[in-house]
């Protein structure tokens, strides 16, 4: 049952450089049925509200806690009637009625909470979040729900292609929460691929994920974002582990200076492209004072800004400076590395997305190892797992994949240390690394790739080395991906900076494993 999947005007018709969306029909006989949640998160006791509308007088409505056994919390009724739907909907909010009222219980147990509305003919997914009023669990998971709305395009616009602009093609600067999550983002679609893919030397690049949701009719950033890509496989995991989780989001973070207080470990899995200043604050706060953060995450990489009711984000990205009204102050919603903003990334995570970034895809370090080379195993991480010098972790489940995060180092007798001037706040111990780039190399017109191509190379090389200049360019291409522990105040970051470790956890690759529980539950040293 899928709903309104259409193109927009300046789609060409290719899965990989089309702009192709989900959104609600304009025809109020089509069969269809939406909903979102008010916020993206509640704790115990606060009102739950959710919009919605659909083609018919009455849907059904199941709210279900996700999990490895999910848990049916709710089944009811909704009394619904069709809406129109702005064709600002993905920047401004659907505005559509509301549809449900209801406080959430004390013994909802904190978690990912899935909507289901149903009509005869059509059925749509939404989600939300509950926060623990107080720690029940030792690790709290951080969603990285900057990034799920950087690269939701239900209603046809987002942080990377969109409605606006003089020729109603261009990238949204403002995304809303007030829409529904475009299909993919809260369950994975049935035999989806993942991102990862090596495309036969010589040829034109090819992009399974993207060639499977063009013909499927899902968002073609199911794979780079979203709660059903990264977070979710991860927390099953733990779940069948035995290690216990509590749950919040980025957007709590940025509102909550006492987010992460009380919790023994943090956890960030899978995509954590989007901050803004106030999360880097909160989280350094608590770093400082003692915390400890287990990230499995990559592409740590702009900056954004939220509405004071957390509903707006705003990244104007490679127009920033010339469009952002903040564009003169270190506000400014650009890479974090912009000489500008002068915070460099690495001083939260020790590490950047800006260091390479692209690996395991299109043309980008894509016939590399696709794992770790490990130069420290006598890591506290590495105990027990076997390896030594010179192996590689991760390389059979291709871990390292598809945006990574690294840092500029130099090598003494075989060890990898980062270089001088980085911006760290603290010591940098690199465990493992492999190389990442921001170039999709080509030989011709028979092999360019049209999605990735020299551009990020060359913005990179313009915003923040100086101009597009072979030496430049060069500084941008050739870049690297680490696993590393990050000393800062009294507290400490495991970076194990790649988006698709996640993808080891799936596999159940014995040392990916071995490694995460050291992280999530050994002492660290």
């Amino acid at each position: 049952m899928k709903g309104f999947f259409i193109a927009g005007p300046t789609d060409d018709g290719n899965a990989v450089t089309g702009h192709y969306y989900e959104v609600a029909s304009p025809d109020p006989s089509r069969a269809q049925a939406w909903v979102y949640a008010a916020a993206l998160s509640y704790a115990p006791g606060e009102e739950l509200v959710l919009h919605g509308m659909s083609s018919a007088p009455e849907a059904a409505l199941t709210i279900t806690r996700d999990g490895l056994q999910p848990q049916v919390m709710l089944q009811t009724r909704l009394a619904t009637h069709f809406a129109a739907t702005p064709i600002d909907a993905s920047e401004k909010g659907c505005d559509w009625p509301e549809v449900l009222r209801l406080t959430i219980p004390a013994d909802w147990p904190s978690g990912v909470y899935r909507l289901d509305i149903a009509i005869p003919g059509h059925a749509s997914q939404g989600m939300f979040v509950v926060k623990a009023m107080k720690p029940q669990a030792k690790i709290l998971m951080l969603l990285a729900t900057g990034t799920w709305c950087a690269y939701n395009d239900w209603g046809g616009s987002n942080h990377y292609q969109g409605l606006t602009g003089p020729t109603q093609g261009d990238f949204a600067p403002h995304v809303s929460v007030l829409r529904p999550w475009a299909t993919g983002f809260v369950a994975w679609p049935d035999g989806a691929p993942r991102i990862t893919h090596a495309s036969p030397l010589l040829t034109k690049p090819r992009y399974p994920h993207m060639d499977y949701a063009r013909a499927r009719g899902v968002s073609k950033k199911y794979a780079s974002s979203g709660w059903a890509a990264f977070e979710r496989p991860f927390a099953l995991w733990c779940e069948g582990q035995g290690i216990a989780l509590d749950y919040t989001t980025q957007h709590d973070l940025h509102r909550n200076p006492a987010a992460l207080e009380g919790y023994d470990r943090v956890l960030i899995v899978g995509h954590d492209e989007y901050w803004t200043w106030q999360m880097r604050d909160h989280l350094e706060g608590w770093l400082d004072q003692g915390g400890k953060l287990a990230r499995f995450a990559g592409n740590f990489f702009w900056q954004t800004r939220l509405s004071d009711d957390l509903t707006t984000q705003t990244c104007f990205k490679t127009t920033a400076e010339a469009a952002d009204p903040l564009a003169h102050t270190n506000r400014l919603t650009s890479y974090w590395d912009h000489p500008a903003i002068g915070r460099p990334a690495t001083a939260t995570m020790g590490l950047t997305g800006a260091a390479g970034v692209y690996a395991g895809w299109s043309r980008c370090a894509a016939h590399g190892s696709g794992g770790f080379a490990i130069y420290r195993p006598a890591h506290w991480a590495l105990r027990g797992t076997g390896l030594g010098y010179g192996d590689v972790l991760g390389a059979a489940s291709k871990i390292f994949a598809y945006e990574v995060d690294g840092i500029d180092y130099t090598m003494h007798h075989g060890l990898p240390f980062a270089a001088e001037d980085t911006g760290l706040q603290g010591d940098l111990t690199i465990v493992g690394l492999s190389p990442a780039t921001t170039l999709s190399h080509d030989t011709g017109p028979h092999d360019r790739d049209r999605f990735i191509g020299a551009g990020d190379a060359e913005d990179l090389a313009l915003r923040l080395y100086g101009g597009i200049t072979p030496e430049a360019v060069a500084r941008a291409v050739q870049g690297n991906g680490c696993m590393a522990e990050y000393r800062r105040g009294r507290g400490a970051v495991f970076n194990a900076a790649t988006c698709e470790w996640v993808a080891g956890l799936i596999a159940r690759e014995r040392a990916v494993e071995h490694v995460t529980r050291n992280i999530l539950l050994g002492a660290w040293q």
